[in-house]
């Protein structure tokens, strides 16, 4: 499957804007590969110990076994098993999947996203997918598992992709749709941080600026945010997220500290204004600043944060 490479939305990634680098907008943009078996997209997470032993790489234990129809299909054939209660997909929309890809005439798997740990964000009807994920995923909801069938001529057609799936080959994926996401509207993203000039700050302070009514984001889960960063100071904007598709991140202690601190108890709709001091030289904002980057040396900074989906267990 041609596919996106999904981009796992860190601290480091999110705040690029401050750490010196001009590479920040090159990372927001999505970049196609090709397919590949199983053994070559999936990370190699083993290891050898001093006395030779191999431990196997990382399998997740939640990822699902595949049926297969009973007859390979000639059109595409989309089955819901799961009902989601989440918004229908349009084209247009990131939709972010776990997804198994099999061999349908003997169930064979080719590639999966569960063993990588990481689901795929990727925008409908923008050919970075086959065209049977394209038109199959229109209309699937937020929280489904869906099986899709796809006849070889949605798929690659008398091309081969490496030792598994040969020429003509109908494929068959089971999709867990996390989220789905409608483009960002421009008029909605925030120009100014909508709370006071903050000088000075000795800690993280938090304002809602909009209520939501979704979700409650607990730590473990993983979401979906739009942010804008701005100089606490002047309220002059430094970086933001609503020109890129959104990413999916984990809301864990590993996060930068104040986006972790401020986003407590958030829920999906909800916009926060979140300040802090320049106190994290590890996340590119040290007392020093980064004037290449418009940051002054000593100023506050304020995140404006959109919560705009969670999904996931919560950490126990």
């Amino acid at each position: 499957m041609r596919r996106t490479l999904p981009l796992l939305v860190t601290a480091t990634l999110l705040f690029a804007a401050c750490s010196g680098s001009d590479d920040n907008a090159s990372d927001s943009s999505a970049s196609t590969v090709e397919p590949s078996d199983t053994s070559e997209t999936a990370p190699d997470t083993s290891d050898t110990g001093i006395d030779g032993s191999v431990t196997p790489p990382a399998t997740n234990p939640d990822k699902p076994d595949v049926e297969v129809p009973d007859e390979v299909p000639t059109e595409l054939q989309v089955t819901v098993i799961e009902e989601g209660t989440g918004q229908a997909a349009e084209a247009g929309d990131t939709v972010i999947v776990d997804y198994v890809g099999v061999r349908t005439r003997d169930g064979v798997e080719f590639d999966n996203s569960y063993d990588r740990f990481e689901p795929l964000p990727l925008v409908l009807g923008q050919g970075e997918v086959i065209a049977g994920w394209d038109q199959g995923l229109v209309g699937v909801q937020g929280g489904s598992r869906v099986r899709i069938d796809i006849p070889s001529d949605l798929a690659y057609g008398a091309e081969s992709r490496g030792e598994i799936i040969g020429e003509n080959e109908a494929l068959t994926f089971l999709i867990d749709v996390r989220a789905v996401v409608a483009p960002a509207d421009p008029a909605d993203e925030p120009a100014e941080p909508g709370v006071d000039p903050s000088e000075g700050a000795t800690g993280v302070t938090t304002d809602v600026l909009r209520e939501g009514d979704g979700d409650v984001l607990e730590p473990g889960q993983s979401a979906i945010v739009q942010f804008v960063l701005f100089r606490g100071d002047n309220g002059v904007a430094l970086q933001s997220s609503w020109t890129a598709p959104p990413q999916p991140l984990t809301y864990t202690d590993e996060l930068f500290p104040p986006l972790y601190e401020g986003m407590d108890g958030m829920r999906v709709g909800e916009r926060r204004a979140i300040t802090f001091p320049p106190q994290y030289p590890e996340f590119g904002f040290g007392p020093e600043g980064n004037p290449t980057n418009g940051l002054p040396a000593e100023t506050d900074l304020v995140i404006v944060v959109d919560l705009v989906a969670v999904w996931g267990e919560p950490a126990s």
